[in-house]
């Protein structure tokens, strides 16, 4: 559900503040009522306006999703008065706020522990919080708070102690969520924090000593070598720790559903200096930081609660920069050069907001030279089994990805972090991530931090921008984590889960590690990102190629009549896909339909008449097909005897194949043929929709191909001027060809036909 911009609530005045000695007269109300009519209107007015927005958030919370996804769309950059405003902030003369002349204002402590205050103080783990060594618990109160709240040990902020605080967030902040922490991790740094525990209460820190399992004092001199992610995949933009620790079926919230079918463990690490760790992730046992996909698909009725286990021992893990991982709001260690990346945005779902903040913080961090690290499990949290809303979580299951890849490609010349830090607010407010409510909220931060005493960081330069240093063999660490035990796929689906869901899943898991390879004919500066977007929540990643090669939307180089020639460096990048499925951005995939294919056969279009056709070669053929048919030949004359034999009982005497192969699938297992054939066609101008068949008919037999796969495909091929690609499309079809994307409008006219074979489409429009 939205947040609600709401002001800080104000204190009553005084019931003699506006006295004068002036007598009053008594009341002529129809004069009166007369002489303020419009007054009256404006008031009726406002009244209604108020009662609406009160009665918005009992919408359903999809349909308030939905909605908001529509609003935050970019503005046009055609129509200026549709533009954000950009904030306009003097940072170098921004006034102190001084704490309160109350009982803390005097109160100092370099060790802070933020939550928000639950109804009740008495669980067991704020108690622990509470007595932790050496460390302050700092309650922050909500609208769910009583305001006799009390914890011996604890400082609590009511909602009437925030609005006398006098920070200016405090004004964007809803009542009823967790993100009004923000106000919390303000005074702490007004009260000397110099490190910031983001908690929640039901955080039990194991052997209830934080610095036992975090690196709390950081040491540049004395800094350790921390194992590191591998940059050596250059397309690898985000990771699954929880793999590192152990579980390898279970994912973090936050993690791009596209991602989560990446279970396999890392090859080889590489190692870096500590001492720049300023964002700590901790592990949670017990229930860790899942989304609700995951919870609610793998909770079956005679499950209980979940006491997920990570491994104790497993090295702590740093992030390269170019690689992000996600940060949540109950289990995070922020040290004091990365305290303004606590800031939690307001104007997405409160589930989403500590995610979108890790991102966010993360992309921040390496213009100072920080970086996150991930660390063994460090608190335990039970879980009550309560309900995990779905809807809370659909703009960040929606736009996760997209922000990944928008926030690694972000760059800025602004000449301090601040100045960077407001740039790419407005930036994320201009691509919809978030709305310009959390530009003005950025800005409200930013000098809410610097009138509480904190000192800005200095910039570094960027390692992103530099050629990536060649890892050597030395450079190689090892490190094979163990498979603990955990909660598998297959279990029976609660009520909560919608069948949609169920179905999401059920996708992800069958084509989750299979690479799609797309040609984009269209202009990919308008489509890269929408493909990216529809087929990236399904497979394992989309490789985009193109004549437009464009590195800024990392699409790669490649001519469409030769387009099996790129294949095989593709296929030697994801050495441990289940396979590749080519497809023209003219032929729409309905995945849906695939789920029953073999994935160790062959799929092609051999049994669709007008895609997969024999031509006759006699006096009468044109020249382009008498060439392509003597290269054949010739090819065919020297391939391997396996190869040679198997094409020759396929193929029809006197005639050549043509497929459109607008579409094609190659398992593991034939991966190495494919290659092997490249190589052997060699320099000859063999177009692809003569080499694809010949390859597949000289790998396998078109009996063992799996050709019921595409056999049902719509393909359109002499369409008139008159014929509309959407009036032809079928849900029910593999796929359809052909159907042009050329921009925004189109892919929405697409996602909406789409919708009726997988709903949840509707989301990214």
């Amino acid at each position: 559900m939205l947040v609600q911009d709401r002001s800080a609530p104000k204190r009553p005045s005084s019931p003699d503040h506006h006295h004068h000695h002036h007598q009053r007269k008594p009341l002529d109300l129809p004069s009166w009522a007369s002489d303020n009519f419009y007054k009256i209107l404006f008031a009726v007015f406002l009244i209604a306006t108020a009662a609406a927005a009160f009665l918005l958030p009992s919408i359903s919370d999809t349909a308030a999703l939905l909605c908001f996804e529509r609003s935050r769309s970019s503005p046009s950059s055609s129509d200026p008065s549709l533009r954000i405003p950009y904030p306009q902030i003097r940072f170098s003369s921004i006034p102190t706020i001084p704490p309160l002349p109350d009982s803390f204002s005097s109160f100092r402590s370099d060790r802070w522990i933020v939550v928000t205050a639950p109804s009740s103080p008495s669980s067991p783990a704020l108690l622990r919080l509470s007595r932790l060594k050496g460390w302050q618990l700092l309650a922050v109160g909500t609208s769910h708070t009583p305001s006799d709240w009390s914890l011996k040990g604890a400082i609590f902020l009511s909602l009437d102690h925030q609005a006398r605080l006098g920070f200016r967030v405090t004004g964007h902040l809803p009542y009823h969520t967790h993100v009004r922490k923000s106000v919390g991790y303000l005074f702490a740094i007004q009260h000397g924090a110099k490190k910031i525990f983001d908690a929640d209460d039901r955080a039990q820190v194991l052997d209830d000593d934080l610095s036992k399992h975090f690196d709390v004092d950081l040491a540049r001199e004395t800094a350790e070598i921390l194992l590191q992610y591998s940059h050596d995949n250059p397309n690898r933009t985000v990771v699954n720790p929880y793999i590192h620790f152990g579980q390898r079926s279970v994912w973090p919230r936050g993690l791009p559903l596209e991602n989560v079918g990446d279970v396999g463990h890392e090859e080889f690490y590489t190692e870096v200096y500590g001492g720049r760790q300023f964002i700590q992730q901790g592990l949670s046992n017990g229930l860790p930081d899942v989304d609700s996909v995951f919870y609610f698909t793998r909770k079956s009725s005679g499950l209980g609660a979940f006491d997920i286990r990570f491994d104790g021992d497993a090295p702590k893990v740093a992030l390269p920069q170019g690689t992000m991982v996600p940060v949540n709001s109950f289990n995070t260690l922020f040290h004091t050069q990365a305290f303004w990346g606590l800031m939690l945005p307001v104007s997405v779902s409160s589930m989403a907001s500590d995610v979108i903040r890790g991102y966010w913080a993360q992309r921040i961090l390496w213009e100072i030279g920080g970086f996150v690290a991930v660390y063994p499990p460090t608190i335990h949290r039970v879980d009550h089994s309560e309900s995990y809303p779905f809807a809370e979580e659909k703009d960040l299951h929606v736009n996760v990805g997209r922000l990944i890849n928008f926030l690694i490609f972000w760059r800025s010349k602004k000449p301090t972090l601040f100045e960077r830090i407001l740039e790419l607010s407005y930036a994320m407010a201009e691509e919809g991530f978030w709305t310009e409510q959390d530009v003005k909220f950025t800005a409200a931060w930013l000098q809410d931090l610097l009138a509480v005493g904190y000192q800005q960081p200095r910039l570094m330069s960027l390692e992103l921008d530099r050629p990536r240093a060649t890892i050597g063999h030395g450079d190689r660490k090892e490190f094979v984590p163990k498979k603990l035990p955990s909660v598998h796929l297959g279990v029976e689906e609660t009520g909560t889960v919608n069948y949609e869901i169920g179905n999401l899943i059920r996708w992800r898991k069958n084509f989750g590690n299979v690479v799609l390879v797309m040609y984009s004919s269209g202009p990919v500066d308008r489509t890269a990102l929408e493909w990216r977007l529809l087929y990236g929540r399904i497979f394992k990643t989309v490789i985009i190629l193109s004549e437009q090669n464009n590195t800024d939307l990392a699409v790669e180089y490649g001519q469409l009549w030769q387009a099996y020639k790129y294949l095989p460096k593709l296929f030697n990048r994801y050495t441990g896909a289940d396979g590749f499925l080519f497809l023209q951005d003219d032929m729409i995939l309905n995945y849906w339909n695939l789920v029953q294919s073999d994935k160790n056969k062959l799929w092609i279009t051999n049994k669709v008449p007008d895609s997969w056709v024999h031509v006759t070669i006699d006096g009468n053929s044109t020249e382009w097909f008498v060439k392509q048919d003597n290269l054949v030949k010739k090819l065919v004359s020297g391939l391997p005897v396996n190869f040679q034999v198997s094409y020759k009982e396929s193929a029809s005497e006197g005639k050549l194949t043509i497929c459109g192969s607008e579409i094609f699938y190659i398992p593991r297992r034939l991966v190495g043929d494919f290659i092997d054939l490249v190589g052997l066609v060699g320099d000859l101008e063999i177009h692809q929709k003569v080499a694809v068949p010949l390859f597949f008919m000289a790998m396998d037999s078109p009996q063992n191909f799996d050709s019921d796969a595409l056999a049902s495909s719509i393909y359109k091929k002499d369409l008139s001027a008159n014929d509309s690609s959407l009036s032809y499309y079928n849900a029910q079809a593999p796929a359809v060809y052909p159907l042009n994307v050329k921009n925004e409008i189109d892919f929405i006219k697409l996602i909406r036909v789409m919708a009726s074979g997988d709903p949840l489409l509707m989301e990214l429009v």
